[in-house]
């Protein structure tokens, strides 16, 4: 019976390894975004943190299950459950700073339009920050976000490529960070000439202040736009909500082998300490072969 407890949970914290897995694999592809799109290369950390701690704990109870090692068993029951805490922490804490904010629909437009009002709270303060913002506008230029969306029709009469026309662009659905900030807001009114060049209308009134800060400049564009920030936060949200939802389904099976686990542990306690009583009744109650 003892042997079997233990390999149950050898059994469990094996599970409880190969769940670390997908948690690891989010943290990395949020990194991979964050090197390539996003910028924002603190986030990641967490989630990857949390990962790498449940698979060094597997190992532990894995170990101390094999070799019957007790104390290695109640460090690994111990370390999970702060473990559980932490990723229901993070998980609540993702949709908490993502919870507000999303595009919004321009009438003729296929992509959605971001604003920085409309978002609020821990992010938003960490990326409006000008000395952090400065990092991100040099991180998106360097990965050239904006060079993705050019491209090119060939002219029937001539037989040259040239931009394709305006209303194929809007046709098109843009990500959040081109869309606000490879392109000036629609509310500008600017004139398309492609896709990262636009004129302004002369002696036009525009009330958007990012309608000034729009520069053909293909190293400047709208990275200073106030709707370059919200594409950035929008970005990260759409990433957080899909890692979050396998965080949710990984927790549920933490939880479930933690339970199992404890259930395991504690039948495996029973068995140690009634097994010296119960070999001390055997062994007194059967008679010697050579009493007479």
């Amino acid at each position: 019976m003892m042997h079997g407890s233990n390999t149950l949970i050898g059994a469990v914290n094996f599970i409880t390894f190969l769940v670390s897995i997908p948690i690891l694999g989010g943290g990395i592809w949020l990194a991979s975004r964050a090197n390539s799109t996003d910028c924002i290369r603190f986030l990641q950390w967490p989630i990857i943190i949390i990962a790498l701690t449940i698979m060094l704990i597997s190992l532990a109870g894995f170990a101390g299950a094999c070799y019957r090692q007790s104390w290695l068993l109640r460090v690994y029951l111990f370390a999970m459950f702060f473990v559980i805490v932490a990723l229901l922490f993070f998980i609540v804490f993702a949709y908490a700073v993502t919870d507000r904010g999303q595009g919004e629909v321009v009438m003729n437009r296929a992509f959605l339009e971001y604003q920085l009002q409309d978002y609020s709270g821990l992010l938003k303060n960490r990326v409006s920050d000008p000395g952090y913002w400065a990092k991100i506008s040099a991180c998106l230029r360097e990965g050239k976000v904006c060079k993705g969306m050019r491209r090119a029709v060939r002219d029937q009469n001539t037989g040259l490529l040239k931009p394709e026309p305006a209303e194929a662009f809007y046709r098109r659905n843009l990500s959040p960070i081109q869309s606000g900030c490879c392109k000036p807001p629609t509310s500008c009114g600017f004139t398309y000439m492609n896709e990262t060049f636009w004129t302004a209308t002369p002696g036009a009134v525009v009330l958007d202040s990012d309608c000034n800060k729009w520069n053909n400049n293909q190293q400047q564009l709208c990275y200073d736009c106030d709707s370059c920030k919200a594409g950035v936060l929008a970005s990260i949200k759409h990433s957080w909500r899909k890692v979050s939802i396998i965080n949710i389904v990984v927790l549920i099976i933490l939880v479930i082998v933690y339970v199992a686990s404890c259930a395991a542990y504690r039948n495996a306690k029973r068995i140690d300490n009634d097994e010296p009583f119960g070999m001390a009744r055997m062994t007194k109650s059967q008679p010697s072969r050579y009493q007479f």
